[in-house]
């Protein structure tokens, strides 16, 4: 995937505005005395890693920002060059090591201004790791944790909104991890087991779009198991919130194919689970 424009254009502001703090009439890569220990002046080797991170070298650009940081560990220019660093190895698709060094740069400068994109890099390179649906699901959660950090400490950044959409992705596709196990289990006549997982998504997930199919599948499964008061409790529920489902129509055939009728009952767990959610 290509970086988003909303990782993106911070970037390039980021970059302009450090690359504008650079200390005044230093050539980018012009002559410079060197220091008795052979250092590098920190100016130089940042300049040098915007210039080559702007020719899209971002190997030689993050080797750079890691040397000002080597070099020059407690600078001005090391802090900015983490980040720099950060995005460099995001990038290149290296996203363990980017979390790495954001992670470090939030831990260091949680109050800097730059702290909410550091944090941002994070979620990103778990976002960028989401297997499909059929996998283990381990980047989802903590893709989803990452981005829940950004809004419990920087809320009114301007990475809140895209992680409050990328959040309701992860859940999306942790209830259809949910939903492809439940039908792997239905599949094999382990009832309960499939009851469990659908139970799952209709109490953990229930804003994400698999939340119908889910109530239909409990009315599939109690059914097959003969307990038909929950079946009609899911059908009922399935109906009063998603009236114009198609799920709906199916579980109110599968119903009178048995001689009842959708209803509910308020002792069920399934209704407990939709009143206790927050109205929109």
């Amino acid at each position: 995937m290509t970086l988003s424009d909303a990782a993106s254009q911070p970037l390039r502001l980021l970059a302009a505005g450090l690359l504008a703090a650079a200390l005044g009439g230093c050539s980018l890569f012009g002559s410079q005395t060197a220091s008795e220990d052979s250092t590098d002046p920190p100016e130089l080797l940042y300049n040098q890693g915007l210039a080559l991170l702007q020719e899209g070298d971002t190997r030689e650009a993050n080797e750079k920002f890691e040397e000002v940081d080597k070099q020059h560990p407690y600078s001005e220019y090391a802090r900015r060059s983490m980040v720099l660093s950060a995005f460099t190895s995001y990038k290149r698709g290296d996203y363990q090591e980017a979390i790495n060094q954001a992670k470090r740069f939030v831990t260091l400068y949680p109050a800097d201004e730059d702290a909410a994109y550091a944090q941002y890099i994070v979620a990103e390179s778990y976002y960028r790791q989401i297997p499909d649906v059929t996998r283990d699901q381990e980047m989802t959660q903590r893709a989803i944790l990452a981005y829940g950090e950004i809004l419990r400490k920087y809320p009114d950044s301007e990475y809140a909104d895209d992680a409050r959409r990328k959040i309701e992705f992860g859940r999306d596709q942790l209830a259809g991890k949910e939903m492809q196990t439940g039908r792997y289990y239905m599949e094999r006549r382990e009832y309960l087991a499939a009851i469990n997982r659908f139970k799952t998504v209709v109490t953990a997930y229930q804003t994400t779009r698999h939340v119908e199919e889910a109530l239909h599948r409990l009315v599939e499964s109690y059914l097959a198991l003969g307990i038909v008061n929950e079946a009609q409790t899911a059908a009922a529920v399935l109906g009063h919130n998603f009236p114009d489902s198609q799920w709906y129509q199916d579980s109110y055939r599968l119903l009178a194919g048995k001689g009842v009728a959708p209803s509910e009952s308020q002792g069920s767990w399934i209704s407990r689970a939709f009143r206790s959610q927050p109205s929109a």
